[in-house]
């Protein structure tokens, strides 16, 4: 399923085949939380702003409008008419991010739900068969992400219990893959690797996992308080020791520049919500770094947010006009923000594929770095 195509040292150009089509990677997943892009993004704005991979939300979905609903209506590709592939994380982030209302044991994590309080049980089990009834086209195994300040022995005791989830969740989706119900009998599984900041906790698990023949592979419990360095570190030492046949994703990272490290050191897939989050206050990026468009110089500026960009907010308005909605809090300003951004993302990993087919990926993330930075000598 996993071709790699080129290297350029650890960076590596490879496609992804799936049931829903080939990926090329290197490649960034546009975060839909609960099916939809915020920022008023529709399904069909995806593929003009380049979007391969659309990654939704299992906690987000089962909760409302319900997993049960989506498999009645056909599955999530036909329930937001997205005809590409969808990856979905297991729900075990919520496991980390709604810490004041979960309750975690052997058997599984016990939520209370943020939207109405009703009490929801979600283990390995339940979080496979949530995703099957999604059919998205990549489901994550269902991991506990603990704090990356959390003690040594919790570490190991939570790593511990994510590996034994993890053959839980294999057993369980073979098991649903041979359904006669089951939307899509080809639904693909993603191991998760933790273990916080300690290495060797991280590479013992990532042997472990490694031997379990899945169809890729995730660095999940980073950025979430760690060092970007210590994120570096991380990366270079759990990479050695999963499956060079098997796409690598690190999951919630991040921003253009942690993006431009990890491929260097080996990582296929990414997810973020920076540009969609980041556009949505009106925070744009540049390849000559980040711009607040509610600063008051771009008032009169009548230059797209970049020049040579195709997104539809570069080629029709300009800074001047999003500024104006950003401060009338009209929708548009908004959604224009939003395009911009996951463009901007999406056109940056196909350079970065371009760089390494070239065998110059050094010296294009050395060039995009520095660019980076010219906003802010300004």
């Amino acid at each position: 399923m996993f071709k790699v195509l080129a290297k350029d040292g650890n960076a590596k150009r490879g496609e992804f085949t799936t049931v829903h089509g080939k990926i090329q990677t290197p490649v960034f997943m546009n975060v839909g939380t609960a099916a939809a892009i915020k920022g008023a993004v529709a399904a069909e704005d995806l593929k003009t702003i380049k979007t391969q991979v659309e990654l939704s939300n299992t906690y987000h979905l089962h909760v409302r409008p319900g997993d049960k609903v989506v498999k009645k209506l056909g599955g999530l590709h036909k329930f937001m008419n997205w005809d590409r592939p969808i990856l979905t994380d297991s729900g075990g982030f919520q496991v980390f991010s709604l810490a004041g209302l979960r309750k975690i044991k052997e058997e599984g994590v016990y939520f209370n739900s943020h939207v109405d309080g009703r009490k929801i049980f979600m283990g390995p089990e339940e979080s496979m068969q949530i995703q099957s009834n999604l059919a998205s086209t990549i489901a994550m195994a269902f991991d506990e992400c603990p704090s990356s300040v959390a003690s040594r022995q919790y570490i190991e005791n939570s790593v511990a219990r994510t590996t034994r989830w993890l053959e839980r969740c294999k057993k369980e989706m073979n098991r649903l893959n041979g359904l006669e119900d089951t939307i899509n009998k080809n639904q693909l599984l993603f191991g998760i690797n933790q273990g916080g900041i300690y290495d060797d906790i991280r590479v013992e698990q990532a042997k472990a996992i490694a031997d379990m023949d899945l169809d890729g592979y995730a660095v999940g419990g980073l950025a979430v308080g760690e060092s970007h360095e210590e994120m570096y570190r991380i990366i270079e030492k759990v990479e050695p020791h999963l499956p060079k046949d098997k796409p690598i994703y690190l999951m919630g990272v991040g921003t253009p520049a942690n993006i431009l490290e990890a491929v260097e050191r080996g990582v296929d897939f990414f997810d973020c919500v920076y540009p969609s989050r980041n556009g949505r206050h009106g925070h744009v990026y540049t390849n000559a770094g980040k711009l607040n468009l509610f600063n008051a110089k771009y008032e009169t500026d009548s230059r797209p947010i970049e020049e040579g960009c195709e997104c539809p907010a570069c080629k029709y308005h300009s800074r001047a006009y999003i500024r104006h909605l950003l401060k009338a809090k009209e929708m548009l300003g908004m959604r224009l923000c939003v395009l911009h951004n996951l463009y901007f993302y999406n056109t940056m990993m196909e350079e970065i594929r371009d760089a390494i087919e070239a065998g110059n990926y050094a010296e294009y993330k050395a060039k995009k770095l520095e660019g980076f930075k010219e906003n802010d000598k300004k």
